[in-house]
């Protein structure tokens, strides 16, 4: 296997995300022509190439508006593309998901909605509960990214402070039969949880959803909270649903697959940790560093030498603290590299599949066991930027950061841990 370490990483993260295509992944789930119209809905970060995927293998009539967030999306025909905030949802976020409110009314039993759900899409969809604005959800959003609770605890949160999520798109579209294209970005793969399921009730309750603001010490405004108190989000066993079909096309799981497969026909050994790793990034990151240690002086749990995967998502938390240009990848791949300082056999990649690690234009970083050391002899101390929630600016600082833009898909963290020689 004549591949540098880094080049047969990044070839990896690739069958990753290839794994999680759009247009593969929805041609294998394509439901029955209706006899009535075919209405495509849908939002998230993959959302403009989902809606070019689906186009293309289903050809024509059909008429839909999803919303992407903002920056390059996939060109559509016949479908409407908007564009919104992510993460902090914005006025466009408003006018999308009042649009698909929109687009859904009179519909037939005859009639077929195609809900097209990608990671990201609770941002892009801001519709708070009548007497609310934006402000008070953009609020929410805020108080909510920086608690470091999971994606799935948040998005319970925001089911019950909503006019659209936890299946209310889906109520808004009957009697029409509505199907849902998942693209999970959600440990564990339940599909209300991606995006907040606009068309996919679930059994949350408000009670649920106040559990997690006072585990997370999530605090908000008392109308807000009381907002929450008093919600009740569809029933998943009502009548309304009973026609609607949910299909996750692509997971975390599925594309870990994929790159341990391709990583093995190279002759090298594979081991998935986990698809649905959770938790505060740096120390998800010291307990990667922990394993990889063990193999590389040890040679246990297993034989070096051997690549480890692993995804799910990760957290930051930010409240109290400094705040520089960060990232979950980024800062798990920080306190990785710190604390595999010396270990020349052990390199490693950290990546959000969606091309896009935070806010900054990375997708996450490479590190390996000289990263610490060549931090300190430009000058600066890993340690001061993992504090700082600074890992974008210590990557940057030694050209470590892995670009590859954009993707068109979401599946959450990809890691890949190379140890031995």
């Amino acid at each position: 296997m004549d591949i540098e370490p880094r080049d047969l990483l990044s070839r990896l993260f690739q069958s990753a995300v290839e794994a999680a295509d759009p247009y593969r992944a929805i041609l294998r789930h394509l439901p029955k022509r209706p006899k009535g119209r075919t209405i495509v809905v849908g939002a998230g970060k993959a959302a403009s190439q989902m809606a070019s995927a689906f186009e293309r293998a289903w050809g024509e009539p059909v008429i839909g508006i999803v919303v992407a967030r903002h920056g390059p999306i996939a060109n559509c025909k016949h479908i409407s593309v908007l564009q919104a905030a992510h993460p902090v949802p914005d006025e466009a976020g408003v006018k999308g998901a009042e649009a698909l409110l929109k687009l859904v009314q009179g519909l037939t039993e005859e009639d077929l909605v195609i809900a097209l759900i990608s990671g990201g899409g609770s941002s892009l969809l801001p519709c708070p509960p009548n007497g609310f604005s934006l402000e008070d959800e953009a609020g929410l959003n805020r108080a909510l990214l920086a608690s470091g609770a999971p994606i799935s605890a948040m998005n319970v949160v925001r089911a019950h402070f909503s006019r659209i999520k936890a299946g209310r798109l889906a109520a808004a579209a009957h009697p029409a039969r509505v199907v849902s294209l998942v693209v999970s970005d959600i440990p564990g793969d339940n599909p209300a949880l991606v995006a907040s399921g606009p068309t996919i009730p679930d059994t949350m309750s408000a009670t649920d959803a106040l559990k997690i603001l006072g585990d997370y010490q999530i605090e908000l405004p008392q109308a807000v909270i009381a907002s929450i108190t008093g919600a009740k989000v569809p029933d998943p066993t009502s009548k309304e649903f009973e026609r609607n079909d949910v299909h996750v096309i692509a997971s975390a799981a599925r594309s870990l697959d994929a790159a341990a497969q391709a990583a093995e026909a190279l002759g090298l050994k594979t081991v998935i940790l986990s698809d649905a790793v959770e938790g505060e990034a740096k120390d998800i990151g010291l307990m990667h560093a922990a394993i990889a240690r063990e193999i590389s002086l040890k040679d246990r749990p297993f034989k070096k030498p051997v690549l480890l995967l692993s995804g799910g998502e990760t957290t930051v938390d930010i409240r109290g603290g400094t705040v520089g240009k960060g990232g979950r990848n980024a800062e798990f791949l920080l306190s990785f590299a710190l604390a595999i300082e010396g270990f020349d056999e052990i390199v490693a990649l950290a990546a959000d599949t969606d091309g896009i690690d935070g806010s900054e234009n990375n997708a996450g970083a490479f590190c390996d066991g000289t990263t610490a050391n060549r931090l300190r002899r430009s000058g600066q101390d890993g340690r001061r930027f993992l504090l700082a929630h600074d890992a974008y600016s210590a990557f940057e600082r030694i050209g470590d950061l892995f670009v590859p833009g954009p993707t068109g898909t979401n599946v959450n963290d990809f890691r890949a841990i190379l140890i031995g020689p």
